[in-house]
């Protein structure tokens, strides 16, 4: 069996992501954007807008400063490339993979709680239903005067946002556009092409191809890695990854200190080395599956946005700093937008990494980042062992 290094493991990964790519040093265009969705395959949406949404900072971690409107247009315009579904969470996918979900839009049941309250009101379900048939793109507010608007079991959705956001789980709507990030539900056969909607494939078929993408964008991986790229559960991709193998597709492999069994793509670059610097959000395709994060990089991470500010360790909107290939250390950051500032508020480097080393091309990004949000200046609160080289020659806060 082949055995690969962890060094090797993580460049293969990152490369895998687009990070061996040198950002581009001119113009970005939608060439550039098509080449992010090609390498990640899956963006995850997130409402927090405390930097800015999730899915805007996965391109800008590899890309740099770019127009987020040609993002817009590529997902929620009328010449969209991309659509809404739950690939990973809520996300964005290239439109020609919503077919790959049918068997989770048919069969699986994850949302108990939502599936036993809409079982206890059918017909309110089907008007809803019947409502966004006669009037084409429909947000819940146009329809919470007409329907009970006592709070479901998730996040206080009303009963419309409910059924709405079950019936697009179940891929009888999508999303065609949003407004301040509200969605609009519409039938999938009015925002999707016919030759989409046609696709026929097996559950074995589509499973199967799930398994090979997630295979190209982690480059090597466990199982478990492999399943989690597009929220499978293990079982059935096993028989899957078996196939993989037997065809070629996919080479087992050991991987320094992993217990398990590791699986890589033939076609993976193992690039010599992985250089330049990165933030990447929480919910990053390479930190989004922390068993992974940890196995690969050594690197613990936590959300913890729900845990109660006495309790955090890092802070709110904590970023995975990259370096070179390794993650080097996190980095709590806020977008004042009142006062035109992007605020470090905390900065850390991980243990027997030098704060020295990591400050100016971290420096560099924040100003980056700074100037893509429209912001003036970068202000650092010292906290943390990162943020007083930071500081110079920046003033305290």
């Amino acid at each position: 069996m082949r055995r690969l290094n962890i060094s090797q493991a993580r460049r293969i990964a990152l490369a895998a992501q687009g990070f061996a790519e040198p950002r581009p040093r001119g113009r970005v265009d939608m060439r550039h954007l098509r080449r992010v969705i090609d390498r990640v395959g899956v963006v995850q949406l997130d409402s927090v807008n405390v930097v800015a949404r999730a899915h805007y900072l996965t391109f800008f971690s590899r890309l740099g400063s770019y127009p987020t409107e040609l993002l817009d247009r590529m997902a929620w315009s009328e010449h969209r490339e991309l659509i809404e579904y739950w690939a990973h969470m809520a996300a964005l996918i290239p439109i020609e993979d919503w077919p790959l979900f049918r068997h989770r839009m048919d069969r699986e049941h994850v949302w108990r709680d939502i599936a036993k309250l809409l079982e206890s009101n059918p017909e309110g379900v089907s008007e809803i239903m019947d409502q966004v048939r006669r009037h084409g793109p429909t947000r819940p507010s146009d329809l919470d005067d007409h329907h009970e608007t006592g709070k479901g079991p998730w996040w206080d959705w009303s009963f419309a946002k409910t059924a709405l956001e079950w019936l697009f789980y179940k891929g009888e709507l999508t999303v065609p556009k949003r407004a301040n990030f509200v969605r609009f539900y519409d039938l999938p056969e009015r925002v999707l092409p016919d030759s989409i909607m046609a696709v026929e494939l097996s559950e074995e078929e589509q499973r199967r191809e799930l398994v090979r993408k997630a295979l190209r964008h982690c480059g090597v991986g466990t199982l478990s890695d492999l399943a989690d790229y597009y929220r499978q559960s293990n079982a059935p991709c096993v028989p899957v990854i078996n196939d993989l193998v037997k065809a070629g597709e996919a080479v087992e492999v050991e991987v320094t200190g992993w217990k398990e069994k590791a699986y890589l793509d033939p076609a993976a670059a193992v690039p010599r080395r992985v250089e330049g610097v990165a933030l990447l959000g929480p919910f990053d395709p390479v930190i989004w599956f922390r068993p992974r994060a940890e196995r690969l990089f050594d690197f613990h991470y936590r959300i913890e946005i729900y845990t109660p500010p006495p309790k955090r360790i890092y802070g709110y909107y904590v970023f995975a700093i990259l370096l070179d290939g390794e993650l080097v250390g996190r980095i709590d950051l806020k977008a004042d937008r009142q006062a035109g500032i992007l605020r470090v508020r905390g900065a850390y480097t991980e243990e027997g990494v030098e704060p020295t080393r990591v400050a100016p091309p971290v420096v560099t990004e924040l100003e980056t980042m700074a100037t893509w949000l429209g912001l003036n200046d970068v202000s650092v609160e010292k906290k943390g062992n990162l943020a007083t080289a930071l500081l110079s020659p920046r003033p305290i806060v």
